[in-house]
């Protein structure tokens, strides 16, 4: 076959797909809708196959337009438009956050009949924001790339928002997909994961589905052009952008400083097992006093022991022995960091031990040579249904409880988030579980951290996609904030990453054994450091700005 003949039938194929798509009718549309957004997952960690939305979202485009062919007039066309945004965002969703189900099985007598319901009703949940964002874009919807800036707008918007209404969960924002490799993830520093989520969807929607505007009948060059403009501009500048950051950048050490993280690797089905805290409590012991070649040396040269979260499975602060084994572990000088479980009495608590009223809260606390505490943070924030139920004293009364089970659930920390002053290190920006899931950690504290200090505690979500989600989004942190990040992890993901994002020192996943390392040096603060989401503003301000003449052409 010649050359010519060849590329008349790919766009011959291309052509037909299209007309397919759009003109898919009853449960073909859905069904579309919900295998494209499925397979969009694959471009999210530990794949990382963001080509693949070079297939599926033009099948979103071209869902919406057939919006008006698949039902008629406004209203119904809106609601066709909606419903592919659903099915799309439900697929995106349930094969993204599939991994949640792990943690009803932890304890599969009490909470496992909840599985269908959690893995299936919070994507649905999460889908309507993607069910808006079609039907927004459809408002204004017309033919060319005005339409795909209008799908970048409204899927910007709500990813944004679905980042922050109610208490926000902004797990795997599209935006994530040009954060790897190394080099584009540089670009998290310069505008922001929600930026990204505006170029996202333009660089991966438009080969596509430009070039099946110009089989269709747009004028071919006009539209390579803008093909060209909107995909390989955008991508090359990233790319550009981050080689440079990273052939540039400084790799100091803070001088004096060696980290020991420890990764005890506990079972969770075993982690709160009241005959099993004094083992799992003394392996921390054990494991801290064991370099990662397996050899007691009881922390010489080490300064700083790291813990996961909620590392002894009982109130350290309630348990003096406790105090005195990690005072006796600790020699001088050396500081143990852990997260920890703690509670204190008020008249307003919800907890009740005996007729007496507590808050409990999920804490990072700092222990000096003495096995006092000298330092202490409490998590903002709370993990719904996981640390604290909404409505919780009447889901409680008919037999409900959050996966901690912690009667009465954990309370908020204070906000700002108070950073943390260890001798010996930079100033500490906490961060407990998924609160690194969320950007702008340092615009929320009452100073600018020298350091990310990010526990967690994985086992509940096993050895699925969830963990390699949860650490590739903390690295992302380290890149927005300019700050090196020390991850401790009960069965990994456990690490020490560089302000770039750079793997410094890694403990993999179901891995057990302690990881030393030194610490990177915080760098400048990049630009969304400093202004933060005002940089998602601006963009997409400009891009609406870009829709004015075709707007004002649709109402002459």
């Amino acid at each position: 076959m010649r050359p010519a003949d060849a590329h008349a039938a790919a766009g011959d194929r291309l052509g037909g797909w299209r007309e397919a798509v759009i003109h898919a009718t009853g449960w073909r549309r859905p069904a579309l809708a919900f295998v494209a957004g499925g397979l969009s997952n694959l471009a999210m960690a530990p794949f990382f196959l963001a080509p693949v939305l070079f297939l599926t979202l033009p099948v979103l485009v071209w869902l919406i337009d057939g919006a008006t062919d698949a039902e008629r007039g406004t209203r119904a066309a809106l609601f066709a438009a909606a419903r592919a945004g659903w099915w799309f965002g439900f697929g995106y969703f349930l094969f993204g956050l599939f991994w949640i189900g792990e943690a009803f099985l932890v304890e599969a007598d009490t909470f496992g009949w909840m599985l269908p319901f959690a893995v299936t009703l919070m994507p649905a949940g999460l889908a309507l924001f993607w069910a808006a964002a079609a039907a927004a874009a459809r408002v204004f919807w017309r033919p060319g790339a005005v339409r795909l800036v209008l799908l970048a707008l409204s899927l910007g918007i709500v990813e944004w928002l679905r980042g922050h209404i109610l208490t926000g969960f902004p797990w795997n924002v599209l935006g994530y997909a040009l954060t790897w490799p190394l080099s584009m993830m540089q670009s998290a520093g310069l505008v922001g994961i929600y930026t990204l989520t505006l170029l996202a969807v333009l660089v991966f929607a438009a080969p596509l589905v430009m070039a099946a505007d110009a089989i269709a009948g747009v004028p071919r060059r006009r539209a390579g052009f803008r093909a060209l403009l909107i995909t390989a501009v955008p991508l090359a500048l990233l790319a550009a952008y981050g080689t440079v950051r990273l052939a540039t950048a400084p790799s100091d050490r803070v001088e004096g400083v060696v980290l020991r993280i420890v990764q005890p690797s506990v079972p969770q089905r075993e982690k709160w097992q009241a005959d099993k805290q004094a083992v799992i409590f003394k392996d921390h012991l054990d494991l801290s006093l064991t370099d990662p070649a397996g050899k007691r040396d009881d922390l010489v040269g080490v300064t700083h022991v790291v813990w996961p979260e909620a590392a002894m499975p009982f109130l350290p602060l309630e348990r003096p022995e406790a105090l005195a084994a990690i005072g006796d572990m600790l020699p001088d000088g050396v500081h143990l960091l852990t997260g920890a479980l703690r509670r204190e009495p008020a008249e307003d608590g919800v907890g009740d031990v005996r007729g007496h009223p507590f808050r409990a809260f999920n804490s990072l606390m700092v222990f000096d040579g003495d096995g006092a505490l000298a330092g202490l943070y409490d998590k903002t924030h709370l993990v719904p249904f996981g640390e604290y139920l909404p409505w919780q004293a009447t889901l409680e009364a008919i037999g409900l409880e959050q996966l901690t089970r912690m009667r009465g659930g954990f309370t908020e920390g204070s906000t700002p988030r108070p950073a943390l002053d260890v001798p010996g290190l930079p100033v500490v920006g906490g961060l407990i579980c998924y609160e690194a899931i969320f950007p702008g950690v340092g615009r929320k504290s009452t100073e600018r951290p020298g350091l990310l200090l990010n526990v967690t505690n994985d086992g509940w979500f096993g050895s699925t996609t969830g963990p390699y989600q949860h650490f590739h989004q903390a690295r992302v942190r380290a890149v927005e904030e300019g700050l090196p990040l020390i991850r401790a992890a009960n069965n990994g993901i456990s690490a020490v990453i560089d302000a770039n994002g750079r793997i410094v020192a890694r403990l993999g996943l179901n891995e057990r054994g302690t990881l030393d390392s030194s610490l990177p040096r915080a760098h400048n603060r990049p630009l969304y450091a400093m202004w933060g989401d005002i940089i998602f503003l601006v963009a997409g301000l400009l891009l609406a700005a870009t829709l004015a003449p075709s707007l004002k052409a649709v109402r002459r």
